[in-house]
């Protein structure tokens, strides 16, 4: 028998990097389905203006900075302050820095992992203090279908993307031993039409994904329940047929579909400018990319 889809109505969401792009259509897409919800982004004033825009009285929004325990533990308090107990975290801040691997400087590097792999951690851990007292609660953790496959030119990018993977896998795991009633996603879309994946040339015959597309599909995770999130969902059946092909068959036909490129292809025009400075001299590529560009 068919589960019955959850209620998600009177419920209070926190969306990390939730000012632009994927975190703020999926505030949208929360308050939709009668969420309360609130928009953290190291931008402070445009979360603020963002849950102005969207919901006057069902959301607010605040600075969040995602690498930081203090400012993080700050804001779920203060969600708990004004919204009430969290029911739903949705880890989804993210910066998309891209280079050749020989030619990515180590600032860099530290910053994709401090944001992308310590920022979904540090978020998890925090939210798991708050929803485990309750026995209840979902963490939906935004990885990338370049958690699942090599990605050449964003090489450190699809490491903390499998780096999600498996934390929401093993902390899952960890939930149901102890018995707790807490339930964890992980999302993983193509290239996604945002400030950041701009200028980033599709795979062969995938249709490009609109930020909707995937807070849709974060929608749908929460009411049903689901571990593993593909979007656009026909890429699981995919994957799983390629899994089972010897190495160079799987490889012949992304290299057909031209998987193998979308990261690499020489000549690309910069994801974002901010996003290709050496993260040393660019605080300011967390502020552009904190809304998390898959």
């Amino acid at each position: 028998m068919a589960k019955e889809p959850r209620v998600l109505a009177g419920q209070t969401a926190v969306v990390t990097g939730g000012a632009r792009g994927i975190g703020r259509a999926t505030a949208s897409a929360l308050l939709a389905a009668g969420m309360k919800v609130a928009i953290g982004d190291l931008d402070g004033a445009l979360a603020d203006q963002t849950a102005r825009e969207l919901s006057p009285t069902g959301a607010f929004g605040g600075q969040l900075d995602v690498t930081d325990r203090d400012s993080f533990a700050a804001f779920l308090d203060e969600t708990e302050r004004r919204l009430g107990p969290i029911d739903v975290l949705v880890n989804n801040a993210g910066i998309m820095p891209l280079n050749r691997f020989t030619e990515e400087d180590d600032d860099t590097a530290r910053r994709i992992i401090d944001i992308n792999v310590h920022g979904v951690i540090l978020g998890t851990k925090l939210a798991l203090e708050r929803m485990m007292p309750r026995d209840r609660g979902h963490i939906v953790n935004l990885a990338s279908q370049a958690g699942k496959v090599g990605a050449p030119g964003g090489a450190t990018y699809a490491a903390s993307k499998h780096a999600v993977v498996g934390l929401t896998e093993s902390v899952r795991g960890e939930m149901r031993l102890l018995g707790a009633h807490i339930d964890l996603s992980y999302v993983m879309p193509v290239i996604v039409a945002t400030e950041l994946g701009s200028g980033l040339p599709a795979i062969r015959g995938v249709t490009a994904l609109t930020p909707t597309d995937v807070a849709d599909a974060i929608v749908q995770a929460l009411r049903d329940g689901t571990v593993d999130v593909w979007v656009p969902k026909s890429l699981k059946p995919l994957s799983t047929f390629t899994g089972l092909l010897p190495r160079r068959a799987a490889e012949g036909i992304g290299r057909a579909v031209k998987a193998d490129r979308v990261l690499f292809e020489p000549g690309l025009p910069p994801a974002s400018e901010a996003a290709q400075l050496p993260a040393a001299a660019a605080q300011p590529s967390q502020e552009v990319a904190q809304q998390a560009v898959r």
